[in-house]
């Protein structure tokens, strides 16, 4: 479905910008919420005079927030917070401290949404902070974040607002002892040295060899030569008897 935008949608389009769009997501998202109307609508013949009074609307706030980027940029704040050890803060400094110092410091309201901050300060420090009005219209200010304790020292600059290298070191421990503990990898399977594998293997049971039926003359056979044999050993001993008693 192809539409025009009347207001922004970050990551999908401009206001006054003809998009291809799936159907259920300008029925149930877009059109709802007057964010687009139809290319081919007899709506879209309004949307261009409602453009160019958005288009004229924000020419005029781009105008201030630059004029405003100017007067806030190269801006000194101080925060001061309860210290720790290893110059580390009870707690944290946010984008909505820094927000508030700064509309106090300039007399004018600054939204913390567009304190461009990574993360909470948590150490003392000099910080660089953006602030982000639009894409193309930023003003940096300088953040210095200290001890409230009396005679407290002015801290050293910190290049970026960012965690320092200790705490981010901590962090990624913390991360990867996370990622291991819902991932638990795979173990290893254990190799088996073959000989113990062949003796897990159960032995191969020989089939016992069929035997074949005897005929019955091959197992009267033995029998007949037996007594062949017996009677050859009686005769043998009768002659020997005949033989002993014609001697005497």
């Amino acid at each position: 479905m192809k539409v025009i935008f009347i207001e922004d949608v970050p990551n999908v389009a401009r206001a006054g910008q003809t998009r291809e769009v799936a159907n259920g997501y300008a029925r149930n998202f877009l059109f709802p919420r007057k964010l687009a109307v139809l290319a081919n609508s007899q709506a879209a013949a309004s949307v261009e005079s409602h453009l160019k009074k958005v288009a004229k609307q924000r020419a005029i706030e781009e105008a201030e927030m630059s004029e405003l980027a100017k007067v806030i940029t190269g801006t000194e704040i101080t925060l001061k917070a309860k210290v720790g050890e290893k110059d580390k803060l009870y707690g944290s400094v946010t984008g909505a401290d820094i927000a508030e110092a700064l509309s106090k410091e300039i007399g004018r309201e600054i939204d913390k949404r567009k304190v461009d901050l990574a993360e909470p300060i948590r150490i003392v420090g000099v910080y660089d902070v953006t602030i982000k009005f639009t894409h193309d219209i930023t003003a940096m200010v300088t953040v210095t974040v200290m001890s409230d304790a009396e005679g407290a020292e002015k801290p050293v600059r910190v290049e970026k607002a960012e965690a320092p290298a200790e705490e981010k070191k901590e962090k990624a421990v913390k991360k990867e002892k996370k990622v291991k503990k819902e991932k638990a990898p795979e173990e290893p399977k254990e190799e088996k040295p073959a000989a113990a594998e062949k003796a897990e293997k159960p032995a191969k049971v020989k089939k016992p060899k069929k035997v074949k039926a005897v005929e019955p003359a091959e197992a009267e056979k033995p029998v007949k030569e037996e007594k062949k044999e017996k009677k050859s050993k009686a005769k043998a001993k009768k002659t020997e008897e005949t033989v002993e008693e014609n001697k005497e």
